[in-house]
């Protein structure tokens, strides 16, 4: 990685006081935030990075996608901008991490060494080359982080896990300890907290105005990990469970507060334990 001294500068927790008001800021209207984009600087020590691939060709949209404010093609952009700006923000308020606009790019850019963390989301309809898998194996031993998210069911699991095994061979996919550092690093995640996060898509209206999670039938929401030789986490595996709609509805009275506040706990962490370790 580039600029390691600056990746890994110490990190320190701003105030904390009312974390879940000011993580979620719901605005009281139907789930879309109708203010100015954030206008966030150039350059910074993170960037949130989207990582861009190409689909499977069986499970390729070739109508595209649209999420609440963003349009394109491909798995990788579900949830795109509005999950990496509400993110970016919370980083903002409660870290002195140096912010910096949201990015996307593919494997094959350089600027990816630039940047610490990097996120993937849909990974089981992912189809990296030869060459992607190459590039995705040394930007991670040279000190790089990969979170990815929002992929359910054995056959999605599958395809995720062959490509890992072709990234980093040998590697095993293992859940994550609740002594991990990654778990205490800024938050302290405990073990009722290893609970399913949902996608709106698992939100119903329940009696007078109330929201339910329906969790589906057979998941089992899982957080996992690759490292390397030296217990290093490379990459944070979010199983059967929805971090990125967590982020991208904040603004929306009808996702529950405490699985948004959550889901920043979860992505603090990782973005700390990515710059520090």
């Amino acid at each position: 990685m580039r600029h390691n001294g600056g990746m890994r500068r110490a990190v320190i927790l701003v105030g904390l006081v009312g974390a879940a008001c000011v993580l979620a800021q719901r605005i009281d209207f139907e789930g879309h935030d109708d203010g100015p984009p954030p206008n966030f600087p150039a350059t910074g020590e993170f960037h949130f990075v989207r990582l861009e691939y190409d689909d499977l060709p069986q499970y390729h949209r070739r109508w595209g996608y649209a999420s609440r404010s963003g349009q394109g093609n491909g798995w990788w952009i579900v949830d795109w901008p509005d999950a990496e700006n509400h993110f970016t923000s919370g980083v903002e308020r409660l870290t002195r991490v140096a912010s910096a606009v949201p990015l996307h790019m593919r494997l094959a850019d350089d600027r990816i060494f630039d940047n610490p963390w990097i996120y993937a989301t849909q990974a089981g309809w992912w189809d990296l080359s030869d060459a992607e898998t190459a590039r995705l194996r040394e930007y991670l031993l040279r000190g790089g982080f990969l979170v990815v998210d929002d992929f359910w069911g054995e056959q999605q699991w599958d395809t995720f896990r062959e490509t890992m095994s072709r990234v980093l061979p040998n590697r095993p996919i293992l859940d994550i300890e609740m002594d991990d550092s990654v778990m205490h690093v800024v938050f302290d995640i405990a073990e009722k907290d290893l609970s399913f996060i949902p996608g709106t898509r698992h939100l119903r209206m329940g009696a007078e105005g109330s929201v339910e999670v329906h969790q589906p039938e057979g998941t089992a929401p899982a957080w996992r990990s690759l490292r390397d030789d030296h217990g290093r986490m490379l990459v944070a595996v979010n199983f059967d469970t929805d971090v990125g709609d967590a982020w991208e509805y904040a603004d929306s009275p009808q996702y529950p507060e405490h699985m948004t506040e959550l889901a920043y706990r979860y992505g603090i962490n990782y973005l700390v334990y990515a710059m520090t370790h």
